[in-house]
């Protein structure tokens, strides 16, 4: 499919300066949204011997999602279209807010191979942009990825919308952000030479402050274990309000995620934010472990989507489910929290946040 003429919804200036320089920022997860994206998963090797189970409960992440805004799935051809529909209709979700789009993935992740939307309430013709990073399938694990990486500019053309181009790698599942000029990211990600070898954190920095529209980077050290991203910020820092985190902390000092994750915490309550003042941090739990064929898997209730209505929380049918959703109900006092058997999604090695990319409604 051709992405050529997307080029034609971005004007001249918008190819001299930065986002920043344009007034342009990313809004936090929990600011309103016209949308949510999606990729069907279709890739065999994501879920060896489970991509069958996974369509249940993915079906149900999209009914719950389509009760508040639209859902976009990106599919690959009219036949996954009538596939997915087999399941998404077993369901209770509003088909008048599904759309699907024949845009062909090489895999499901949408937090990363999707756009980054950004927003410019003070633009007077062009309110929402996109910024089309790179995307190299988390460090050139798992080629091809060359139809994941024309997913935004896919997405641009539809929505004729202007688009700025970095032209390093960045992914979605690996920063997040306060919508007030701060975003969290982790140093073993991000810095790891399998992204962008020639650049080092000041650059790093600089290309999240000028094309996110951001003033403050925060780091943490590392991800969880059997995270095979190198440590996305998704399944263990959460922003939940301006100022306050959900971090998710291992009470058994045994457990090999027990002393990354106290590393974590001691930053985090360190960190300051624009306005001087420290960063609140509410502890959630982790899991028991979930391990598949002998491998541990990368299981968070810290990978929850933040939808207009609700949170959608991945659980793991373990002791410290219901605790963790208690917490975050806390956290979102007016929004439904829903807890969706992830057991097998994760086998895939994400949850409903790495599968997920939210559009601001603006």
């Amino acid at each position: 499919m051709s992405v050529k003429n997307y080029e034609k919804y971005t004007p001249d200036e918008f190819k001299n300066k930065t986002p920043k320089e344009l007034g342009y920022y990313f809004p936090a997860e929990f600011f309103p949204h016209r949308a949510t994206w999606l990729s069907w998963p279709h890739k065999e090797l994501s879920w060896p011997g489970k991509i069958e189970k996974i369509y249940e409960p993915y079906s149900r992440f999209i009914a719950e999602i389509s009760k508040g805004e639209l859902v976009n799935i990106n599919v690959n051809s009219a036949e996954m279209k009538d596939f997915a529909l087999q399941y998404i209709k077993r369901t209770d979700a509003d088909l008048n807010n599904i759309t699907f789009y024949i845009h062909p993935t090489n895999d499901a992740w949408c937090r990363d191979h999707g756009p980054a939307f950004l927003i410019n309430p003070k633009s007077v013709e062009h309110k929402k942009s996109i910024v089309n990073w790179n995307f190299n399938a988390w460090g050139n694990k798992y080629p091809p990825y060359d139809l994941d990486n024309k997913i935004p500019l896919l997405i641009a053309k539809e929505e004729k919308l202007p688009v700025f181009t970095p032209g390093i790698v960045m992914e979605g599942g690996s920063v997040e952000f306060n919508g007030k000029g701060t975003v969290l990211t982790s140093k073993s990600c991000l810095l790891n030479e399998n992204r962008n070898p020639q650049i080092g954190q000041e650059r790093i920095e600089k290309y999240l402050k000028d094309f996110y529209g951001v003033e403050q980077v925060l780091w943490v050290d590392d991800g969880i274990v059997g995270d095979d991203t190198d440590g996305h910020i998704d399944d263990t820092v959460r922003f939940v309000n301006d100022n306050t985190v959900l971090a998710v902390v291992e009470s058994n000092p045994e457990d090999e995620n027990y002393e990354l994750l106290q590393v974590n915490l001691r930053q985090l309550k360190k960190m300051k934010l624009l306005d001087g003042q420290p960063l609140n941090v509410v502890e959630l739990p982790m899991p028991s472990p979930v391990f598949c064929e002998g491998q541990r898997l990368p299981a968070s209730y810290a990978n929850f989507y933040i939808a207009n209505e609700s949170v959608i929380v991945p659980v793991f049918n373990c002791e410290n489910d219901e605790i963790a959703l208690n917490i975050i109900q806390q956290c979102f006092p007016d929004r439904k929290i829903l807890g969706i058997d992830s057991t097998d999604i994760v086998w895939g090695l994400g949850s409903f946040h790495c599968l997920s990319q939210q559009e601001p409604a603006i």
